[in-house]
């Protein structure tokens, strides 16, 4: 299992499709999940900085987690299946819940947790990054550093 790291989320053309970029804290692998676009603002949002005026459902659930005195210890993107990921959510005494991976990582920023991928997720849907496209990586981070949560609204808000 290796621990990841947020990127960012970047919208993909045509189609506007929002995707979670994530890297192996001590690797070259990156893991590019794609998500729905409440997910891909609420993890946006939370990498900012912003604090809505009202909770959002990743800031309620926090909450909830808080007042029922329990503890979310870490994030695990657990499997791939027929290009769907799935995750779980790790609870102190070892609670486990199913959890999609976007509601997963929007809920680890927020409480500070370790995310974390198995080895056969990645080695199925990890890319590996090579040196001369470190330029699209670094054009990648220009990217989330401009881009804001209202660019991830739909056509239809």
């Amino acid at each position: 299992m290796s621990e990841m790291r947020v990127v960012g989320v970047r919208v993909e053309l045509p189609n506007n499709q929002p995707i979670l970029l994530l890297r192996e804290t001590d690797g070259e692998r990156y893991l590019p999940i794609w998500i729905g676009s409440v997910e891909a603002t609420a993890i946006a949002l939370e990498q900012q900085g912003v604090r809505p005026a009202r909770p959002l459902t990743h800031d309620l659930l926090k909450e909830v987690i808080g007042a029922l005195g329990r503890e979310l210890e870490q994030v695990v993107i657990t499997d791939l299946k027929e290009g769907t990921f799935f995750a779980e959510l790790v609870f102190d005494g070892d609670v486990r819940v199913s959890a999609r991976p976007s509601d997963s990582v929007a809920l680890a920023l927020r409480i500070g947790v370790p995310i974390h991928a198995v080895d056969a997720v990645l080695e199925e849907a990890g890319l590996i990054i090579p040196d001369e496209q470190e330029d699209e990586v670094e054009k990648f981070r220009e990217f989330l550093d401009s881009v804001s949560p209202e660019d991830f609204r739909g056509a239809d808000t």
